[in-house]
């Protein structure tokens, strides 16, 4: 089928978490899930807090990101994590 480029927004736990690491971490994830990681991100949200933002490629064959998602949000820094954005992917 196609690939989707997928954007998914990271939210850390608090403004003391070291970014660059919970940024590997995802990517980690993603790519052990099958995702392939284009570019990150970062946007501030407010107090010193900023939000992750990861875009990324997934193979639509391999279904949804439900529990990619799931594993992400377990993580001991994130305080939430949600895909904010899906498009097929051209070329």
């Amino acid at each position: 089928m196609a690939n989707l480029v997928i954007t998914l927004n990271v939210m850390p736990s608090g403004i003391d978490i070291n970014l660059d690491k919970l940024e590997e971490s995802v990517k980690e994830e993603i790519t052990k899930a099958g995702g392939e990681v284009g570019k990150v991100e970062r946007e501030p949200i407010g107090f010193g807090l900023e939000l992750v933002k990861i875009f990324f490629i997934w193979d639509e064959d391999k279904g949804g990101t439900d529990n990619l998602e799931s594993k992400i949000r377990g993580m001991s820094d994130v305080s939430s994590a949600e895909i904010s954005d899906v498009r097929r992917g051209i070329g």
